[in-house]
């Protein structure tokens, strides 16, 4: 068989019908069959452009196929393909001194995995190892990942497909409520968190938040609830994970999102944009909480030299074409941009929110199902128009808007005029069938 051939969208939606469990879905109607990609554009079979402003889900930080990094990757692969941490090689640990310099605080020791749902249970884990205790504390909405115990501390119900979740996890109201105002809304969730704290703190090993929850709808709370939360955290000798799956590396302005906030996490977590596409993920903490993982343990493919190789040169790519200050200013225009169209539009949006290259659109309409309708219309035809943009929120009706940090201020307003004619004449109707 020719690896090579394309065989075009309905033939690869019907193998996808086929082979892959039915819980895979995509967001079009009509969905594009992509080929190949070049930074913040990809083309499908029939080499129609689309400009990326999804990327995987802030994946492809630094762009599809960039050339800085794949040639880095390819050596790299040339050269040595696999170990795993058993033997002593350079990429994983040169990989690592380099993440203690732009770790926040005193995050020096990390370990690495394959995926963000790993980096999360390894950091729950340690969390556990260094408090003795069992139990957590989660956010409302939140998302962590598909193990067993990431899916237990994973507040949106459409990802807790497990009816035999741990029971050790107690949600608090995430610091966020369209009828209140963000400092309302903070307070509220820091009083859930002081009540559950007192009822419980004892048997509390961690909270674990994402500073900014992407898949609940890009959910920014107000500037002092990390530093609140992790105060109230200290008081009753539990640590904060800070989930930086999807902020992480620049998108929001700063390397870390927490770095926002002025506040440095007990145990941090990464993957996504530090692999560029290459699957990579780590956990790091200081040296007295990562003291407490001292028994024999490894993962086959955490640190592989390639992805190792692939990271370094990621962080090389941030750095000298400067994207998280890129990031801010160019998420400047785009935010401008989304709330101009907010004012033009209130009857179709409700709310535009987030920070940096990491901002949700919040569609609304007579009731819930028309605000989702309405959404999937609105990226049937962006993607008619050439842009792929994402969706999230409690009731998938949120735009969200993560491209790749390499976008140019000329695919920000293409998108923007785009977006202005859907909207000016998409209404709710029926939803094509996704996620």
């Amino acid at each position: 068989m020719n690896e090579n051939r394309i065989i075009g969208r309905e033939a690869v939606a019907a193998k996808r019908r086929h082979y892959f469990y039915p819980c895979t879905q995509h967001f079009y109607r009509d969905s594009p069959q992509l080929v190949r990609g070049s930074m913040q554009y990809v083309y499908d079979e029939n080499d129609k452009e689309y400009t990326d402003f999804f990327a995987g889900v802030s994946v492809v930080a630094c762009g599809h196929c960039n050339p800085a990094i794949t040639a880095r990757t390819i050596h790299q692969l040339q050269q040595l393909q696999h170990t795993t941490t058993v033997y002593l090689t350079q990429p994983n640990v040169d990989l690592a001194e380099r993440l203690a310099e732009v770790l926040p605080g005193d995050l020096r020791r990390t370990f690495f995995v394959g995926s963000g749902s790993e980096a999360n249970e390894g950091a729950l884990l340690l969390a556990r190892l260094h408090t003795g205790r069992k139990g957590f504390i989660a956010l409302e909405s939140g998302l962590h990942g598909r193990t067993n115990l990431t899916m237990s501390v994973t507040g949106l119900p459409m990802w807790r497909t497990d009816k035999y979740l741990d029971e050790d996890v107690t949600f608090i109201r995430r610091p966020y409520d369209l009828d209140l105002t963000p400092e309302q809304a903070a307070e509220r969730s820091l009083d859930d968190l002081k009540r559950v704290l007192e009822e419980k703190g004892g048997g509390i090993a961690a909270m674990i938040a994402e500073p900014i929850q992407g898949n609940g709808g890009i959910i920014m709370p107000e500037p002092s609830y990390f530093r609140s939360a992790k105060a109230l955290l200290k008081q009753y000798g539990a640590l904060l994970i800070a989930d930086e799956i999807q902020t992480g590396f620049g998108r929001t302005g700063t390397m870390f999102a927490m770095e926002q906030y002025g506040v440095v996490p007990d145990i941090i977590t990464m993957a996504k944009a530090l692999g560029n596409g290459v699957p990579i993920a780590a956990f790091a903490a200081g040296d007295e909480v990562a003291r407490s993982l001292n028994t024999p343990s490894a993962s086959t493919f955490g640190g592989n030299p390639v992805s190792a190789a692939t990271a370094l040169a990621v962080l090389d790519y941030i750095q000298s074409e400067r994207l998280t200050e890129r990031a801010r200013r160019l998420g400047a225009r785009l935010k401008e941009g989304l709330e101009d169209l907010s004012r033009r539009y209130p009857e179709r949006i409700a709310d535009v929110r987030g920070t940096g290259l990491m901002l949700g659109m919040e569609l609304r309409g007579g009731n819930a199902s028309d605000a989702a309708a309405l959404t999937d219309l609105v990226l049937e035809e962006m993607k008619d128009r050439g842009y792929l943009i994402g969706k999230n929120g409690v009731g998938r009706n949120v735009l969200a808007f993560q491209p790749p940090l390499v976008i140019m201020e000329a695919d920000i307003d293409g998108m923007l005029e785009a977006l202005d004619g859907t909207l000016a004449h998409s209404s709710a109707g029926a939803a094509p069938p996704g996620m």
